[in-house]
């Protein structure tokens, strides 16, 4: 809607309705926020309806609480600032507007986490967004920067060296063979068909400047322009998660550094972290997540109550839609805003570990009683 036919028409007019949504932004907006912030827009013209729209289209989820708004650049967040914020402090198990995050990339500050029993962990990973200042978001992004993006990150990717050199695959450009290859290492991205993400506008022009950059080793890979600028990844099979966190922490560095010597910077303030797409992911940004066997303690019914009280979250081993099989379970922090790196690995390095325990009493016939977590 352009800026001259919202004119014609009050606020209250162009209001949503909302009467069966279960999501953030349904909860918190209210008339007078949608009055005071209808009109309003970013620097690169970015409007609160586009906002909010994923949130209208997508009411609810049957598994996960959304957060219903997504922002289209860095400024969202401070112009759109009443309806955010109090986003934030509900998405984040409460988190005020003059709170400060934060941020902790050393893994020497990591304790144990080199070792989680391989009878039940199979595979850990480390993955986060990051966003480069002074381009939109991939909502909002044109088709120049959304290609200027990518030209900036794998430039600073072809500068890594050592365990960190690497191959850059454009969606758009890559071989049968490379495509069967990535598939196969289970690497490939898709174009997004999750209505969560088309209707925030974010699959546009697929697969235009789009791709994939893993090392040699195939340990740690970017993913380039799908829902944030770039997506961080850091994975290997077994229990070793300090290796994983502490080339998660390296290869961050190293990649920070090579776009900064061109002159570019991360998006990052003090009140939210590492700013990216999804407000979910403010902060850190961080999913510290492990493959984990747990057949006899996932049929505990105190299960899903013990992970919210270690702050631990499981989905499917296929992502967040899809169930466990053979008790397996994507195990991961909860919790992203507020918190350092080094302490939500630290939660889950504690959690898994502790979850092993549980399975290993109950595969003895013993009871969990003293374990479970008050």
């Amino acid at each position: 809607m352009s800026s001259g036919s919202k004119a014609k028409f009050p606020p209250s007019a162009d209001y949503p309705d909302l009467s069966k949504h279960n999501n953030w932004m349904a909860k918190c907006i209210t008339p007078e926020i949608y009055e005071k912030l209808r009109d309003k827009t970013t620097p690169a013209g970015y409007t609160l309806d586009e906002c909010i729209q994923t949130g209208i289209d997508n009411p609810g989820h049957p598994f996960i609480m959304t957060v219903g708004c997504v922002a289209g650049d860095e400024e969202s967040y401070e112009v759109f600032a009443d309806l955010l914020d109090p986003i934030i402090d509900k998405r984040h198990n409460g988190y005020a507007k003059d709170a400060k995050h934060t941020t902790d990339l050393n893994p020497e500050n990591l304790k144990g986490g080199d070792n989680l029993d391989p009878n039940y962990v199979l595979s850990s990973r480390v993955r986060t967004g990051r966003s480069i200042r002074g381009y939109s978001l991939p909502p909002h992004c044109s088709r120049a920067e959304r290609r200027a993006v990518e030209k900036i990150t794998i430039d600073g990717l072809e500068a890594l060296t050592g365990e960190f050199k690497g191959k850059y695959y454009p969606l758009n450009g890559m071989t049968d063979e490379e495509q069967e290859q990535l598939i196969a290492d289970h690497f490939l991205f898709d174009k997004p068909v999750s209505p969560l993400l088309t209707a925030s506008g974010m699959a546009r022009d697929w697969p235009d400047a789009r791709g994939i950059w893993h090392n040699e080793a195939k340990n740690f890979l970017i993913w380039v322009n799908e829902e944030d600028h770039t997506r961080v990844i850091s994975m290997q099979k077994g229990g070793n998660m300090k290796e994983v966190f502490t080339r998660f922490c390296t290869g961050l560095k190293d990649f920070e550094g090579a776009i900064g010597k061109k002159g570019y910077k991360f998006m990052w303030n003090e009140h939210l972290g590492f700013v990216l797409t999804c407000p979910s992911n403010l902060g850190t940004g961080l999913r510290a997540g492990v493959h984990v066997k747990l057949p006899k303690l996932s049929e505990d019914k105190r299960f899903g109550d013990i992970l919210l009280k270690l702050r631990l979250q499981k989905r499917g081993t296929g992502g967040v839609d899809t169930a466990s099989t053979d008790g397996v379970f994507d195990v991961s922090n909860l919790d992203r805003l507020g918190h350092s790196e080094v302490s939500l690995v630290q939660q889950v390095v504690d959690g898994v570990e502790l979850l092993g325990q549980m399975e290993k009493k109950l595969e003895a016939g013993e009871s969990i009683d003293d374990l479970v977590p008050k």
